[in-house]
């Protein structure tokens, strides 16, 4: 076949192999004959991989260096990558509970108490109700995990004296406690359901002398129960060396302290029996305290009712008018301020008496028919109140804002109520409300605990 177009030759030392080369330039006016479709082929495949290696393989850019005419710039330059590795720490920090201490003297007091009561969560109780917890990963709610983490926040705390509701699997978590040092009693409820109240406390530091349980079924008042338990406060080295500024003291001579433990019912429309379950528990707390000399009492448990409630107001004042309450709001779980504001406005300037109850419902509520006042002889202050805090995390009454929190509420219903022979020193803070809104409910990533409060 003839060549076509112009002939040219290279010399050999062009090429490695001596010989000579022939090379074809296309004259532009002469037609050429396509190319065999395996040699066009081959030759797209060669473009590709031209256009894929240099795509990958950029030149290298040569390194630049901050300007040496501002030696402040170069040092911001240099430590940048330290600087926001902090500002990662400090979000972290910011998780973690702060104290709260109070500005009284404590050059009286003499004994130092470490008290702190959880609600964690039962673990059937977060199984059957799992539209409570429909924004928490299961890994959240596992139980082996949440005992881990409880056990290392009471670690942390060093508390004296837990508190503990809805708790379904006592000696398990009773085994990793008496490894701190704890001994304890469980009271489970009647009926059905497995979970109850458990009281522990530091076996060197408090001995149990006297123990009592109440079964409010007995009463016609459910099935929850509570614990009430008299510790004699052991002379320790600790007690005799007080450190400032960081325990509750008592100023009463009395070497011995009633604590009492109580998860009231939840049912938001039965505020008869709330109020029955609460008022033989103060009642029961009263004599109790009489019989062993008058000795201070400690109240800790899961009331199930906001701090602008009837339930909070009997506790705090004393007296309660049941009439002036509607029973289906005693609790104030399930009304809205607005409506809680309208209802006294409305009570205020109309008649003074706005709810009726049945006979039965008073009867539940005072303990016989014909009583529509409540009373109790014990003078209680919430701890949280005694110790001003951030209002991030307190209410306008000065409680936690939250203490609970689910898909269906966020608010408190955890408390610890002392008498005044009691001073708190410092309470532990709950989480703010925009950090709260971050973790989707309790348990969570950060908080595994759905009441925690804390004194000392």
């Amino acid at each position: 076949m003839p060549k076509r177009g112009r002939e040219t030759t290279v010399p050999s030392r062009a090429f490695a192999g001596g010989m000579n080369k022939h090379i074809y330039f296309p004259d532009a006016d002469v037609e050429h004959e396509p190319e065999p479709l395996s040699e066009r082929r081959e030759l797209k495949k060669k473009r590709k991989v031209s256009r894929v290696s240099e795509t990958l393989t950029p030149a290298s850019k040569p390194r630049r260096f901050p300007s040496t005419s501002n030696q402040f710039g170069v040092l911001r330059a240099l430590h940048r990558p330290k600087q926001r590795r902090r500002e990662i720490s400090s979000s972290r920090v910011e998780f973690h509970r702060e104290w709260s201490y109070s500005s009284r003297d404590f050059s009286g007091c003499r004994d130092r108490l470490v008290v702190v009561s959880y609600n964690i969560l039962g673990v059937e109780n977060a199984s059957k109700h799992p539209d409570l917890y429909s924004g928490v990963p299961a890994k959240f709610l596992k139980w082996k995990r949440r005992k881990r983490l409880i056990c290392e926040e009471i670690r942390l705390y060093n508390a004296g004296i837990l508190c503990l509701q809805e708790v379904d699997l006592f000696q398990d978590l009773a085994v990793d406690l008496q490894k701190d040092g704890y001994d304890g009693v469980f009271k489970g409820r009647t009926g059905e359901a497995v979970d109850g109240c458990a009281i522990f406390w530091k076996d060197q530091r408090f001995t149990l002398v006297h123990e009592e349980n109440i079964e409010f079924r007995t009463f016609g008042l459910r099935d929850n129960v509570a614990q009430l338990c008299v510790l004699k406060i052991n002379q320790t080295e600790e007690n005799a060396n007080l450190p400032a500024r960081s325990s509750m003291y008592h100023t009463s001579q009395s070497r011995h302290v009633l604590v009492g433990n109580i998860h009231v019912l939840f049912n938001p429309n039965r505020g008869d029996v709330k109020l029955g379950q609460i008022r033989l528990f103060l009642e029961k707390a009263y004599e109790l305290s009489e019989k062993w000399g008058g000795i201070p009492v400690i109240l800790g448990g899961d009331l199930n009712s906001v701090p602008e409630s009837a339930v909070y107001q009997f506790l705090a004042s004393s007296q309660l008018d049941i009439r002036l309450h509607d029973r289906r709001n005693i609790s104030g779980q399930m009304a809205s301020q607005s409506f809680r504001s309208m209802a006294r406005s409305y009570r205020t300037i109309s008649r003074p008496f706005m709810y009726r109850w049945t006979h039965e419902e008073l009867r539940l509520a005072a303990g016989s028919y014909g009583v529509t006042s409540l009373s109790h002889q014990l003078k209680l202050s919430s701890a949280y109140i005694a110790i001003p805090g951030s209002s991030r995390c307190r209410d306008r009454c000065g409680e936690p804002i939250a203490t609970s929190y689910h898909s269906s509420f966020m608010g408190t219903v955890d408390y610890i109520w002392h008498t005044e022979e009691l001073v708190p020193v410092r309470v532990l803070e709950t989480l703010p409300v925009d950090i709260l809104r971050r973790t989707k409910g309790f348990p969570s990533k950060w908080t595994w605990l759905c009441g925690l409060c804390a004194i000392t």
